[in-house]
């Protein structure tokens, strides 16, 4: 199996340009097509939120304000990725049909109006994989509605791209695994990459194992599809667990973390931290996240 059509909820930061590239990287790997979504705010949605004690003058001035903006806000976006593919060696197909009659990786792009996080959770189902921008760094990663939603509502892998487009992706795999059904999904999820891989590595510690199957059965699983992992147990770094899990990727010299999301609840790792908040805020590599 190979990943042959990509979701990227793209957004005009610099963050969005970077995934861009990155999600570029992957189709130009697996000759895929990446689909542009940018998700323009529903002016209707303003009205319910304008509160009591508001004319309905007023509301429509709103509305019509939120109009604009996202208006501008849309035309931005579809500048950003009309000056992204211009003089790149990639042709802008706009079905299955025309993409599959072309060599290489195709692009399109599509702005619509809605919720952000319902339109990419429900859209990225007919993908094999979204491409989601870095959270800001100025922004908390729990406010990247698009990231959570295809996390949690859309039942596909999402790849984190990094600040920065890497210079390699899928050459050297780090599988974080702790034994839990979500660790198992990304590890199924990134076969394709692991198939591809020239080395593969399965990175444990006892601070991260969860009641589920040790590494070494993970391993055997692995051996069945052909792919031969080493093991090797990480230590957490001043009791971090995801801090350990990143120094130890880098160490191996990985340009790809494969890893289960938010084992424990969403809410406690927003709350107390965890490995999850950790490696999304802080990851210099793309990151294939599974929930």
């Amino acid at each position: 199996m190979a990943y042959r059509r990509l979701l990227l909820p793209l957004t005009g930061t610099a963050a969005g340009e970077a995934a861009l590239h990155t999600a570029l990287m992957v189709a130009r790997i697996w000759n895929a097509h990446v689909h542009c979504l940018h998700v323009r705010v529903d002016a209707r949605d303003v009205a319910p939120l304008a509160g009591e004690g508001l004319s309905g003058a007023m509301i429509e001035e709103m509305m019509a304000a939120t109009e604009r903006e996202s208006g501008e806000r849309a035309g931005r976006v579809h500048a950003l990725f009309e000056r992204f593919v211009q003089g790149l060696d990639v042709t802008i197909a706009l079905n299955a049909e025309s993409a599959l009659r072309t060599e290489g990786p195709t692009l399109s792009f599509e702005s619509i109006a809605g919720r952000e996080e319902d339109v990419v959770a429900q859209q990225s189902r007919l993908y094999d994989m979204a491409v989601v921008p870095h959270p800001e760094a100025d922004d908390d990663v729990s406010s990247s509605d698009a990231l959570h939603a295809v996390l949690f509502d859309s039942g596909r892998p999402v790849l984190i791209a990094p600040r920065q487009p890497p210079a390699t992706l899928g050459t050297r795999v780090c599988c974080a695994w702790n034994g839990t059904a979500e660790s198992a999904a990304a590890i199924n999820a990134a076969l394709p990459w692991l198939h591809r891989a020239e080395q593969v590595r399965l990175l444990h510690s006892e601070g991260y194992q969860r009641r589920g199957p040790s590494v070494e059965g993970i391993r055997a699983y692995l051996r069945w599809h052909e792919i031969e992992a080493e093991a090797v147990a990480f230590q957490p770094q001043t009791r971090e667990v995801g801090a350990g899990l990143l120094g130890a990727a880098r160490d191996f010299g990985a340009d790809l973390l494969c890893m289960g999301a938010y084992s424990h609840s969403r809410l406690r790792q927003l709350i107390l931290g965890g490995v999850t908040r950790h490696v999304l805020e802080n990851a210099d590599i793309p990151v294939l996240m599974c929930r």
